[in-house]
């Protein structure tokens, strides 16, 4: 079977919707069969759609199950890289719901939220744009801007009382977050697995590993290995300095290291998390989680990402992968992000924070 990741590659989205942070399968153990319960509360739903520079945007504004006349306080959650759908769903991954179970969580702590469509993803789509033309980071800046407007609009919100919730490459953009932001900036902050190095490094970590493992476990060889991290190598290089990328690209990068996703992949990776952090307004509160069977963002990554943040609480997550899910890698165990339980130390995480905050 070919590696995880490669074959991730292949279906990755174009016009610089890269699926960079990928993950690889993993289980549940023996002694939790079948489909676990999701955590916190059933909050109740309804269907928003907001526009985004000449796009319309389709999301869930979600309210929790007992609420009074009085404003509650409410949360943006911004998915993770590539095609991923306001639940935090995508091809590779269709049963992770991370951002539903994070709803779920703080729709149990009294929080309402809002999760989107971005471009590229679910009922949005492409939009109004074609699916070949390139789309620049910009574009996701003002969407989650927009999608910030939105939320603080809903009747039932106190604008003053918001925090911004990034999944994976969404706590760069939670992070930007207060700077961009119209109108009442987030008191705080919640970065869920985050990248705490440059997008580019990081790329290159988790491609060498899988690229590792598939000559370990002889999928390619030696030769072929060295070729395909040059060949990395060499387009992080050219996009970093401006440079067209090659008019031939492996199979496995070309999904890539295309002319289109160019531009998006040179502007977040001049982003580095750790200045954002250290650019934070000093009153803003931030809660990192990190889960320790996270196969997509080193702890060394984390640790670079605090070094940053002043006013900041990590948690990390035991056994929890790059969704926030339970990982076991026994014999045998089913592989499907549904059938493994939402790592059950979340919600006290958020909840304490959340308590402290708000």
């Amino acid at each position: 079977m070919p590696s995880p990741y490669l074959s991730a590659l292949h279906r990755a989205a174009a016009g610089g919707l890269a699926a960079l942070l990928l993950a690889t399968g993993c289980g549940v153990s023996p002694d939790r069969p079948g489909a676990p319960d999701p955590p916190g509360a059933e909050p109740a739903e309804r269907d928003v759609r907001f526009d985004s520079g000449p796009d319309t945007l389709h999301g869930t504004f979600a309210l929790p199950p007992v609420t009074d006349d009085e404003p509650v306080p409410a949360a943006l959650i911004i998915s993770g890289s590539g095609p991923t759908d306001r639940d935090g769903n995508s091809e590779l991954r269709p049963g992770a719901d991370t951002n539903l179970n994070l709803a779920r969580v703080l729709a149990e702590a009294g929080v309402a939220s809002l999760r989107y469509d971005k471009l590229g993803s679910g009922e949005t789509g492409m939009a109004s744009r074609d699916a070949a033309d390139p789309v620049s980071y910009e574009v996701f800046e003002e969407e989650m801007a927009d999608a910030y407007a939105e939320l603080i609009a809903q009747p039932e919100v106190d604008p003053d009382r918001v925090v911004v919730v990034g999944h994976s490459e969404g706590a760069l953009f939670a992070l930007r977050s207060p700077d961009v932001v119209d109108e009442h900036p987030p008191v705080g902050l919640i970065l869920a697995a985050p990248i705490g190095d440059r997008y580019l490094d990081t790329l290159d970590r988790q491609f060498t590993e899988q690229v590792r493992a598939a000559e370990t476990s002889r999928q390619i060889s030696a030769a072929g290995a060295t070729d395909l991290l040059s060949e990395l190598r060499t387009g992080i290089a050219r996009i970093r300095a401006g440079r067209p990328l090659p008019d031939e690209v492996a199979a496995p990068l070309s999904p890539v290291l295309t002319p289109a996703n160019a531009p998006f992949l040179r502007t977040i990776d001049s982003i580095d998390p750790a200045e954002l952090a250290r650019d934070l307004p000093p009153e803003t509160r931030t809660l990192v989680l990190w889960g320790t069977a996270d196969a997509q963002i080193a702890e060394d990554d984390v640790d670079r990402l605090m070094g940053g943040l002043d006013n900041a609480r990590r948690v990390d997550l035991p056994d929890a992968d790059h969704v926030l899910r339970l990982y076991d890698d026994s014999p045998g165990v089913s592989v499907l992000d549904a059938d493994r339980e939402f790592s059950p130390d979340v919600a006290p995480a958020v909840h304490g924070f959340l308590d402290d905050l708000l």
